[in-house]
């Protein structure tokens, strides 16, 4: 198991631009004993409510958002993209419904308390759910979001966690 150290979010000093749309993260959820995550590059950090967020998307197709919505807790895992740039595009196009995936991967998964992320992370957002809203065309202003993003109609549900914990590893390489 590899050795993570707690900092305040504040002093993360990585730009989140690129690691979550650049060098991707894996969003990770349980039901149970059972743990599903999906690669993602879209969310974002920063403060709402007075508290330390992270908020995500997740498009309402997608079985990592079932264990979301049971779930009171997710994880935002960092992975040094270049070493495991196939185990995240692997991760985001293979279904947990289909097969074991996690398994598949090689990834190790690990918890905190009940949430689940991967020992193989350089960062760990560990996240309590405050809010979910689901992404509506009729509140696009944008008119070419719906024809560019949605055209199946498979839309998102916003997340937004506070960040109850952030995890380093002390050779943290992002």
């Amino acid at each position: 198991m590899n050795t993570f150290h707690i900092i305040k979010p504040e002093n993360f000093n990585q730009s989140a631009f690129r690691i979550i749309s650049k060098d991707w993260m894996l969003i990770t959820a349980a039901d149970g004993d059972k743990v599903n995550t999906m690669t993602a590059s879209w969310g974002g950090v920063g403060v709402l409510w007075n508290k330390n967020v992270a908020f995500i998307f997740v498009r309402q197709s997608r079985y990592t958002k079932e264990f979301i919505d049971k779930s009171d807790t997710f994880s935002l895992s960092i992975l040094d993209h270049e070493k495991y740039k196939k185990t995240l595009s692997y991760l985001g196009t293979v279904s947990g419904r289909d097969e074991d995936k996690i398994k598949r991967s090689g990834l190790t998964v690990v918890r905190s308390g009940s949430t689940p992320y991967f020992d193989e992370s350089a960062a760990v957002f560990l996240c309590r759910k405050m809010c979910r809203q689901p992404v509506e065309a009729k509140n696009f202003i944008s008119a070419d979001i719906d024809s560019n993003w949605y055209a199946d109609k498979d839309y998102h549900d916003m997340y937004v966690g506070e960040i109850t914990q952030l995890l380093v590893r002390d050779e943290n390489v992002l």
